[in-house]
């Protein structure tokens, strides 16, 4: 297979607040939930998105980028999940690695990473697997030195989110004497094989099932040595990619929040023993109403708090790293935000089924769609995990655990 060429972005690429973000998620919001009913992946909706630059959108101005604040970013991802919750959880890893790039401590790595991100191309990502190592830094694939130049690409993942939609991918696996290692990859390299086997309740249109790598070829500049698996230091990236979690959540709820008012203000009819004649004149139904939007409020109230944590993380940044300090208020303020959300946001996605009942519950409508979506993004982490690390913080002084997976 050939390589795909990497082109400059076209055009400026849409900013936070604008009009052209606005029309773009207007855009990709029609028929989000007939995609997400009949299986329809949004292959359409992606190449909007990449069209507009909206993976440029954390890359300073002068380089290319929408220069969006920490805060900016998570605003818009949580207009984006509002839109169409794949769409935003598609990109994830994607922006992950537009983190990375943006503190790169090596200048040509963060040359040719931000090349890629500024020509629109996507990232994917193939870290996780299913194996009997414990969830974390161990993994069955394996990147090996290559006797005629480069390396060895062996193995399988799963949970490759947004990787189906990408033009690249970011690979982690075991390297010689018990380091770790990781390539950025094109997807048409020979070898490579994403499959579309996510069968997950939730969020069924990521793409987050297989990746298959079959003795791919890495090259030396593809190449990077993350080492011992056991001596990395924490840094901001594994809060931002927690909190985007949350920030897709706080999207649903706003979804919910949507379908709930256009439902009540639809319905013709209401129970008969409810002292109203219609939905939007009982007083019961309203209270939900406002219960579901109240909790929207809170939802982003404590995702945008924990982006300002995390953006203070990001300009402690010298060399590569933040500082000790912000590294773990980072830590702690994502942490916090799960937990927080997690004690409301399925409850808040059942209580549309209490302004809309039982017709509510049928397939064509796909209501339940926000519930599935929630549950299914949360258990990217346990939340009693996130809960008694915060405690053991506070209680013993505890630090926070090393890896992108707390």
């Amino acid at each position: 297979m050939t390589t795909t060429p990497v082109r400059p972005g076209t055009g400026s690429p849409v900013r936070p607040g604008s009009p052209e973000l606005r029309a773009l998620l207007d855009r990709i919001s029609v028929d989000a939930d007939v995609r997400d009913r009949d299986r329809v992946a949004p292959h359409e909706q992606i190449a909007w998105a990449k069209e507009a630059g909206l993976g440029r959108l954390r890359v300073p101005v002068e380089q290319g980028g929408a220069g969006a604040s920490v805060r900016e970013f998570f605003a818009t991802l949580i207009e984006l999940a509002e839109a169409d919750s794949n769409v935003a959880h598609i990109l994830r890893t994607h922006y992950w690695f537009v983190e990375q790039q943006l503190i790169a401590p090596d200048p040509e790595a963060k040359a040719r990473g931000l090349a890629l991100i500024t020509a629109d191309q996507l990232v994917g990502n193939g870290f996780s697997e299913q194996s009997k190592h414990a969830v974390g830094l161990r993994f069955d694939t394996t990147l090996t030195p290559d006797p005629a130049g480069g390396f060895r690409l062996n193995g399988t993942k799963f949970y490759s989110t947004g990787t189906l939609y990408s033009d690249h991918t970011q690979i982690w696996a075991a390297a010689p004497d018990g380091k770790i290692a990781g390539a950025v990859i094109p997807l048409d390299r020979e070898g490579v094989t994403v499959e579309d086997d996510w069968d997950g309740f939730g969020q069924r249109l990521t793409g987050t099932g297989s990746t298959r790598l079959d003795d791919v070829h890495v090259r030396e500049e593809e190449f990077f040595d993350l080492g011992d698996p056991d001596e990395l230091d924490p840094g901001y990236n594994g809060a931002f990619l927690q909190l985007y979690l949350q920030a897709v959540t706080a999207g649903i709820l706003r979804s919910v929040r949507n379908d709930a008012v256009a439902w009540v203000q639809k319905r013709s009819r209401n129970f008969g023993h409810s002292g109203a004649a219609t939905a939007a004149e009982d007083r019961q139904v309203l209270q939900v109403v406002g219960e579901i939007s109240a909790d929207v409020f809170a939802a982003e109230a404590i995702v945008l708090a924990a982006a300002d944590v995390i953006q203070d993380a990001f300009d402690s940044v010298v060399d590569g790293a933040p500082t000790p300090e912000a590294t773990e208020a980072a830590q702690l303020a994502a942490a916090q935000a799960k937990v927080a959300l997690d004690r409301f946001s399925y409850a808040t996605a059942a209580k549309l089924f209490d302004v809309g009942g039982a017709s509510a519950t049928q397939k064509v409508h796909n209501l339940d769609r926000h519930w599935r979506n929630a549950r299914t993004a949360s258990t990217h982490n346990p939340t009693f995990l996130k809960a008694s690390a915060i405690g053991d913080h506070h209680v013993n002084g505890a630090g926070f655990p090393g890896n992108a997976y707390f």
